[in-house]
């Protein structure tokens, strides 16, 4: 069961690092990933990971593991996965990107795996 719990303890951990970053230090943010137009998306995409951070410190200290919380782990992680890999391709923004989408990539092989490897209760 430790193992289990290390996992989702490293996920909040680097998306509340990559949601408040930017709110707390937004020029060391962009000094990393690239100049950006518009600084408020920044901001609420920042927010609007914060949830996230709850949910998974939840899988973390609780021995219950919901699919409906799971599954919205694993489709947060597609969606930044995509993100990051479409505007990359399309020159939006830079190579930084790609570190963060073999992080989700990593974190949805890892919850898929554990979907089909565990009963859920």
């Amino acid at each position: 069961m430790k193992k289990f719990k290390i996992f989702p303890c490293f996920q909040a951990i680097y998306y509340l690092f990559t949601s408040i970053w930017p709110l707390i230090h937004m020029k060391s943010f962009l000094m990393v990933t690239g100049e950006k137009t518009d600084l408020w998306l920044v901001k609420t995409v920042g927010i609007l990971l914060l949830p996230y951070c709850l949910l998974l410190f939840y899988l973390t200290f609780n021995d219950k593991k919901n699919p409906v919380i799971i599954l919205s782990i694993i489709f947060c992680c597609l969606g930044l996965f995509i993100i990051d890999i479409y505007y990359y391709l399309n020159g939006v923004i830079n190579g930084s990107y790609l570190i963060d989408a073999g992080f989700q990539l990593l974190f949805m092989g890892y919850w898929l795996y554990f979907l089909s490897i565990r009963k859920i209760r």
